[in-house]
C-alpha cells in the first residue's frame, strides 16, 4: 500500500507542479513580449491581469469538442494524448533537489532523448489524421525539424558525458557541487589542465545544445511546423477544446524540460551558486527547498530567453533551418566531440 502511494505521488507532483507553470508562463510570455513590444499586455482580469490566463483556460476547456466529419478519429484522439506523454514523461529523470527524483536511473539522459521521441511521432499523427493539407505539411516539417536537431543535442550530450563520466542526472548534479565553479558549463570539476582546456569546449556545447533544443520544442525562430502566416496553425489547426489544451500544455512543458535538462547538465541543476542558507543555520531540512528554488530560477531564466528569442528574431526559412542543422551544428558539435575525447584520454 506504501509502495502504490509513493507512486501515485512521484506521478502527481511533477503534474501538480506543470499545470500552475504553464499558467504562469502564458501569462509570463504575453507581459514579456508586452514589454519588448511597448505595450501594456493583459491588465483588465483580477489585479495586473493575473487572472487572464485562468480566465483563458476555463474558456477553453469549456469549448465545444469539434471532430471534424473525414478525420482519422483514433490516431485524431489519441495524437493529444501521446504528445503530452512524451513531454511528461520525460520529468521521470530528472533530479529536482537532492532528495525527489522520480526515478533515479543510471540511463537518465539517455532515457529523456528517448522518451522525447514519443511527441515527434504524436505530431506526425496529428498532422496525418487530421486530413488537412496545412496539418500534414506543418507536422512534416516538424518531424523533419525535430529529428534533425536531435542529432546534435545527442552529440553535445555524449560530449559531457565524457567529462562528466556518468548518464545519471542526479550523479551530474552532485558532481558539480561546493562551487559554481566546477559546474560543467566552466569544464565540470577541476582536472588541472584539462579543467581549462575544456573550458571553451563547454561553451561551444551549450550554445549548440541550446539552439537544437529551440527547434526540438518548435520555438522561434525555428517554428515553421506552426507558421502562422503559411500554414494557418500547423500540425493542430483542426483540434479545439481540452485537445487544443493538451497540445498547449505540451508545449509550455517542453520548454520547461528542454530547459531544466541544460540547467541538469551546464549550469550544475539543483545546486545553488552561494551555497545554502539552511546549512548555516543548521537547519539541514530546509536546504531541498532552496535546491528546489534554484532549480525552478534557473529553468524559468532559461524559458524566459526562450520567449526573448521568439520577440527578437525572424522566422528562417525551412532550407536556412536544414542548412544550419547539417552544415554547421552537427559537423562543429562532431569536431567538439573529437577534441573532448582526445583531451580526456591524454
Amino acid at each position: 500500500m506504501l509502495d502504490t502511494i509513493i507512486y501515485v505521488l512521484n506521478i502527481a507532483i511533477p503534474l501538480a507542479f506543470l499545470v500552475p507553470f504553464a499558467l504562469f508562463a502564458v501569462y509570463f510570455e504575453r507581459k514579456v513580449s508586452a514589454f519588448m513590444q511597448d505595450r501594456l499586455g493583459p491588465n483588465r482580469v483580477g489585479p495586473r491581469g493575473y487572472f487572464q490566463t485562468i480566465a483563458d483556460i476555463l474558456k477553453l476547456l469549456q469549448k465545444e469538442d469539434i471532430t471534424p466529419a473525414e478525420v482519422d478519429k483514433p490516431l485524431y484522439n489519441v495524437a493529444p494524448i501521446l504528445v503530452f506523454m512524451g513531454s511528461y514523461a520525460a520529468f521521470a529523470a530528472i533530479p529536482f533537489t537532492s532528495v525527489y527524483i522520480g526515478s533515479n536511473i543510471d540511463l537518465g539522459i539517455l532515457y529523456i532523448v528517448a522518451v522525447s521521441s514519443f511527441v515527434v511521432a504524436a505530431i506526425l499523427m496529428a498532422g496525418w489524421a487530421s486530413n488537412n493539407k496545412y496539418t500534414l505539411l506543418g507536422a512534416m516539417r516538424s518531424a523533419a525539424q525535430m529529428i534533425s536537431y536531435e542529432i546534435p543535442t545527442v552529440i553535445v550530450i555524449i560530449s559531457m558525458i565524457i567529462i562528466a563520466g556518468t548518464m545519471n542526472l542526479f550523479t551530474l548534479s552532485e558532481l558539480q557541487t561546493s562551487s559554481i565553479y566546477n559546474w560543467m558549463i566552466f569544464g565540470g570539476p577541476d582536472m588541472g589542465w584539462k579543467k581549462f582546456a575544456l573550458l571553451p569546449l563547454s561553451v561551444i556545447g551549450f550554445m549548440i545544445m541550446y539552439i537544437s533544443t529551440l527547434a526540438e520544442v518548435n520555438r522561434t525562430p525555428f517554428d515553421i511546423p506552426e507558421a502562422e502566416s503559411e500554414l494557418v496553425s500547423g500540425y493542430h489547426t483542426e483540434y479545439s477544446g481540452i485537445k487544443f489544451a493538451m497540445f498547449f500544455l505540451a508545449e509550455y512543458a517542453n520548454m520547461f524540460a528542454v530547459s531544466i535538462v541544460v540547467v541538469s547538465i551546464f549550469f550544475g541543476g539543483y545546486q545553488s551558486p552561494f551555497g545554502y542558507l539552511g546549512n548555516t543555520l543548521g537547519l539541514s531540512w530546509f536546504v531541498p527547498a532552496e535546491q528546489f528554488f534554484w532549480f525552478t530560477v534557473k529553468g524559468i531564466f532559461f524559458v524566459f530567453v526562450q520567449m526573448w528569442l521568439r520577440w527578437t528574431l525572424p522566422r528562417l526559412r525551412v532550407d536556412q533551418l536544414m542548412t544550419m542543422c547539417w552544415k554547421y551544428l552537427i559537423p562543429i558539435s562532431l569536431v567538439n566531440l573529437v577534441v573532448i575525447a582526445l583531451i580526456m584520454v591524454l
